[in-house]
């Protein structure tokens, strides 16, 4: 240890010998190893962004469409139109292990009515259940419950653009409005929600009632979609086979059938997800790695410098007895000090930046929200910090290694000659 510490005294005597040099040569590695860290906390900051803005559908949750059948099975004839009803929704309830929670939903598009506002919004007809599986979170009042879908109760959840359209900046909660010639009260009003994908139209622009209520509307007596949850986000596939083979025993037809029934879900965003945050989280490593390259290289270039400079001294030192491996450590030490100052001093400053910067509109301006909830953080990970760190060791061991290896070489009778 005490050798060691020798050597790292040795090295920062030898760096203090010209100053502005060695402070220029560290401005590299410091402002390498601050891009790199920024740059992966840009990159991480995106993917959570991302990955929000796709679990705002719901994190878990699986949209069933019924279609026409394309093969034959059961004596029943291909072509045949497959629709859904709402006894299905029980039937899965108590057969399908693999789902976790269950709602039928029903779409239309009414004109909605307050006061002296009239719009068409999308009216959405759904069982408590879908809540829970399409992440509907209230800023205030309450969800749709049990007891609303029961007594088939008039109340409204609205969506946070349908309820801007209605109502503006006035308070909204308690008020009533009139759907396709109905009164209806709201009890509860959704918080902007930033979702990047949709079936029929956003959830904010929607208004949604029980599925009772909708009966009331219009005929509702077979869903245009059933919504379900897996019991976990793994077993996805095996609860979509478990659907798909439920529904062709309830409806006749061919469980492999493509065409008979239809279901998406996370399985089908994640390819995209992956595609783009993997893909630009390693461009942007890319990028950062390389700016800290450039200033291994930048460091290298002084160290072969250093040595030219440091011949004679090199000379002396082997014939007091130094071995070639003395003057090894010794450069790769002084590489290695250069760097590890400059690290803590980017990691540091890397730090700060993202403190002042806090965060980067994003979703915000797309969603016209200005909470700064759809704002990209940035927000540097220990895992960030510690492939920094380890990304900084790397590039000061190779700067290091070339130039210690040319002072280990070096004769010592021609560099006592050396002038």
């Amino acid at each position: 240890m005490a050798i060691f510490i020798e050597v790292l005294a040795q090295a920062w005597i030898a760096l203090r010998r010209n100053p502005v040099r060695s402070f220029l040569t560290m401005l590299g590695i410091v402002w390498g190893i601050a891009s790199v860290t920024l740059l992966m906390a840009y990159g991480s900051g995106f993917r959570r962004v991302l990955v929000s803005g796709f679990d705002a559908f719901g994190k878990s949750a699986v949209i069933a469409r019924a279609g026409q059948t394309s093969m034959q099975a059961g004596g029943e004839r291909s072509g045949r139109r497959v629709r859904f009803e709402k006894a299905d929704v029980e039937a899965l309830r108590s057969e399908a292990t693999m789902i976790k929670r269950v709602a039928a939903e029903t779409l239309f598009r009414l004109p909605v009515a307050y006061g002296d506002r009239v719009n068409t919004i999308g009216i959405r007809g759904v069982m408590p259940a879908y809540g829970e599986i399409r992440n509907e979170r209230a800023s205030e009042g309450r969800w749709l419950n049990e007891e609303d879908q029961a007594g088939a109760r008039r109340v409204a959840f609205l969506g946070s653009k349908a309820r801007e359209k209605l109502f503006g900046r006035r308070n909204a909660l308690g008020e009533r409005i009139r759907v396709g010639g109905l009164y209806f009260t709201v009890t509860g009003l959704m918080e902007t929600k930033f979702q990047l994908s949709n079936y029929f139209s956003p959830d904010d622009e929607c208004i949604f009632i029980s599925y009772a209520a909708a009966e009331q509307l219009w005929n509702a007596q077979y869903p245009a979609v059933i919504v379900f949850e897996p019991v976990t986000p793994q077993l996805e596939r095996q609860a979509v086979m478990q659907f798909r083979e439920i529904m062709a025993r309830r409806h006749r037809f061919h469980p492999q059938d493509p065409r008979a029934v239809t279901a998406f879900g996370r399985e089908e965003f994640r390819p995209i997800i992956d595609g783009l945050t993997i893909g630009l989280q390693s461009l942007l490593l890319f990028i950062g790695v390389l700016t800290l390259a450039i200033g291994g290289i930048g460091l290298m270039n002084i160290m072969l410098v250093s040595v030219d400079e440091r011949v004679k001294e090199i000379g002396i030192r082997r014939a007091l007895g130094a071995r070639r491996s003395h003057i090894r450590v010794q450069f790769v030490a002084e590489a290695l000090v250069i760097t590890v100052v400059g690290g803590l001093i980017g990691l540091a400053l890397s730090y700060a930046i993202a403190a002042a910067v806090g965060s980067v509109p994003m979703l915000g301006a797309l969603f016209e929200d200005e909470s700064g909830k759809g704002d990209l953080r940035l927000l540097i990970s220990l895992e960030s910090a510690l492939a920094s760190a380890g990304a900084l060791l790397l590039v000061g061991l190779l700067s290091g290694t070339i130039p210690a290896a040319r002072a280990a070489r070096l004769d010592p009778v021609e560099a006592l000659r050396y002038e």
